[in-house]
Order: C-alpha cells, then structure tokens, then sequence
C-alpha cells in the first residue's frame, strides 16, 4: 500500500535532514580551524607566554608595561628575566628558550644579529652620578671623581653602562680608580644605596627608582652619553607573531608613554 502523499513528504524531509546534518558538522570543523588558524597568524597578538630577555635598568618599567601588555591581550603572559645586557647576548648565543630581547646599548644586539630580528630602538636615556641620599661628599661633576678620597664604583667595562660611563671619563680626561666593577648597572646603584660607595655612575632611570636612598647629580649633556634601547624578537622563539607583537607594542604611544613616565627619553 503506497504512503500518502504528505507521508512521502515527510519522509523525504527526515532523509534530507540526516543528510544535512554531516555536512554542516564538517563545514562548522573546518570554519573553527580556519579561526584557530587566523588567531595563531593573525596580526592581533596571539595567546601565548612570552619570555623577555631584558636589559637590568629596564627591571622596573617593564614590570608596568608588561602588566598593562597582559591586561590589554587577555591569554597572554609576559616573562622578564633581567640581567646585564652582555649575559642576555651570552644566554642567546646558548640558546636560552626566549622570544625577545630589548638591550641598552645597539653594539650588544648587533652581535646578536644572526640570532634575531630586526632591532627597534623602543627608549633612550642618559648617564647621572648617583650619590648617597643628600650628597654627603658634596659631588657635584665628574671631575670630582677622580678624588682619590672617594669610594667610587662602576660596572664592568663590557656591560653597556659600563662601557658608556669610561666614554665620558675618557672624554673628559679623568682617571677614575673604581673600588669595584660591577655586572650591571643594578649592582653599581645597590652598592652606592648601601653605603658601600660614595658615588657611582647609573642610568638616570636608575637612579629615579630609588629617591630617598640616593640622590642623583646630572651630567650635563655636552658630557654626557646617550643609551639607545633595542628591542628584537628570537629567531628561535616558538611564538614568532606573538613576541613580533609584542616588541611592535612598545613603539606604541601607550607604551611609550609608561617609559617616560620612568624617565626614558623617547627613541
């Protein structure tokens, strides 16, 4: 006995449903991978935790950078490990699981240069002779360093602001016989805080983090060094669009602007 003609119909409407169904589940997989896949590509910033290589004077700065850079980029977690810019270059060249380096100086990273990106020069800043809070041995330039009397100390000559502070001595004639040469410019500034030092030379950045335990002289500028601040992605880094991102952002007006707010002048 043949169906009714609205009971073929039906029929026929289930089968074409059934049919259906398989084809939009596969249609739906393959839309989510192509958005997985624009997620992972995409020029917004992928989720992943990055790693930064970054300079010692940057230690405070990027702290707030990096917690403003996760806030705004939900997923994404920032990693800092701070040291002197000549032991970042050394942990690349050994392969340290990183996926950015920001130095303080261009002649650190151009050595780096078959191990990443193009550099960006993100901040700049300037020499100060940091002294005990209120200046009890009334230092007022840099010649008053070479004063034999004086507990002097420096960083070490293959650290940048090491390198940058014997520039400006040697321009200006002075022989300074450090009681110390430290690994990076932390080092130097802890010793003065400490009252191991009676002055040494730090970054201008440096010395604004801790105000009421030094007190901070200027150079002038005709004396002075400009640091310049590099910031590159590792060819080795597993998250390349995420840490291309991420070093694009701190050329930002956003970023920018948490750097000077620390003193860095702009790049």
């Amino acid at each position: 006995m043949s169906q009714p003609f609205s009971g073929r119909r039906a029929a026929a409407a289930l089968v074409t449903a059934a049919l259906l169904v398989p084809l939009s589940a596969c249609g739906g997989n393959d839309d989510s991978k192509k958005d997985a896949g624009s997620e992972k590509s995409g020029s917004a910033a992928p989720k992943a935790d990055l790693t930064v290589l970054a300079a010692s004077s940057l230690t405070d700065v990027f702290k707030k950078a990096g917690a403003v850079y996760e806030k705004e980029h939900p997923g994404t977690k920032v990693n800092f490990s701070f040291a002197g810019s000549q032991e970042l270059a050394a942990q690349v060249k050994e392969g340290a699981p990183a996926d950015a380096v920001v130095t303080a100086d261009t002649k650190t990273m151009d050595g780096m240069k078959v191990d990443v990106g193009t550099p960006t020069v993100i901040a700049k800043n300037r020499l100060v002779i940091a002294t005990g809070e209120g200046n009890p041995k009334k230092i007022g330039n840099l010649k008053a360093l070479a004063d034999s009397k004086l507990k002097v100390v420096l960083a070490a000559s293959e650290v940048p602001v090491g390198r940058y502070g014997q520039q400006v001595l040697d321009a200006q004639k002075l022989k300074v016989k450090p009681v110390s040469q430290e690994p990076n410019v932390r080092a130097v500034l802890s010793k003065v805080e400490l009252g191991e030092a009676d002055a040494g030379l730090v970054y201008k950045t440096d010395a604004a983090t801790a105000p009421k335990k030094v007190d901070a002289v200027d150079i002038p500028d005709a004396q002075n060094a400009v640091a310049s601040y590099p910031a590159a992605t590792l060819k080795a880094s597993q998250h390349q669009a995420a840490a291309a991102a991420f070093v694009k952002w701190l050329s930002t007006p956003e970023a920018q602007k948490i750097l000077e707010q620390a003193g860095f002048q702009k790049p």
